[in-house]
């Protein structure tokens, strides 16, 4: 009876929470989840990089930038995506949203292991701009602390991707040769709607959301004083 009641327990924790406010407003944060999710967040910001500098680009044929471009969704994106549709066959998750924090410890040691091979493939690639390989370590590192934050509790891994986000535009903002001020403000912005959007829908506690800031913060900023 007692392992029965525990089971049923463990199961209500994998259920959707119920989301704050009408359904409208629900079914928008549910969008701004998928289209900001972490898993898409290198290859977003490798293209708006590419956007707002160029010239940092300019040594790089349209050829091969479509074939980094390629390799950084086939790293960061495919690999990782197909190992959660896997675990999930194969009943290693619950669901693919992974509500549980524990559920998260395999999907991100397979996922540490792509970010670490998408590092190491663009830190070797010639005319690789520093601002990527900054990109790419960081992401690394995010990983990690997630991995590690996921054995005690849920960090959301959306506000630290958009964490880091906000810590590329500040390096940006320091390094670049032009004003990207109003690139940081948006970034910002967006951030603040990832992470209303996560709050909204009950996914997490505010807590775990300021530390996905915190992490994707110190991860960018970490890397970028330690490629200089």
């Amino acid at each position: 009876m007692e392992q029965a009641l525990f089971e049923t327990e463990v199961d209500h924790r994998h259920l959707k929470p119920k989301p704050a406010g009408p359904i409208w407003l629900a079914n928008l944060c549910t969008v701004i989840s998928y289209v900001f999710h972490p898993v898409f967040m290198p290859t977003l910001l490798c293209i708006v990089l590419w956007k707002l500098q160029p010239a940092a680009f300019a040594g790089i044929l349209p050829k091969t930038l479509g074939m980094r471009l390629a390799t950084v969704v086939l790293l960061t994106v495919f690999f990782p995506l197909v190992t959660m549709l896997l675990l999930r066959a194969l009943g290693f998750l619950k669901n693919l949203q992974m509500r549980v924090a524990k559920d998260r410890i395999i999907p991100l040691i397979a996922t540490m292991t792509f970010y670490f091979w998408a590092q190491q493939v663009f830190s070797h690639l010639p005319e690789t701009p520093k601002i990527i390989n900054i990109l790419m370590l960081g992401s690394f590192w995010g990983i990690i602390l997630l991995f590690l934050g996921s054995i005690f509790f849920k960090v959301s891994m959306h506000t630290t991707a958009a964490g880091g986000a906000m810590g590329i535009m500040i390096i940006l903002l320091f390094t670049a040769t032009v004003n990207m001020l109003p690139a940081l403000l948006a970034t910002i912005v967006v951030a603040g709607i990832v992470g209303t959007a996560r709050l909204l829908l009950r996914e997490h506690t505010v807590t775990e959301v300021w530390l996905g800031y915190a992490i994707g913060l110190a991860v960018q900023l970490g890397a970028w004083a330690y490629i200089g």
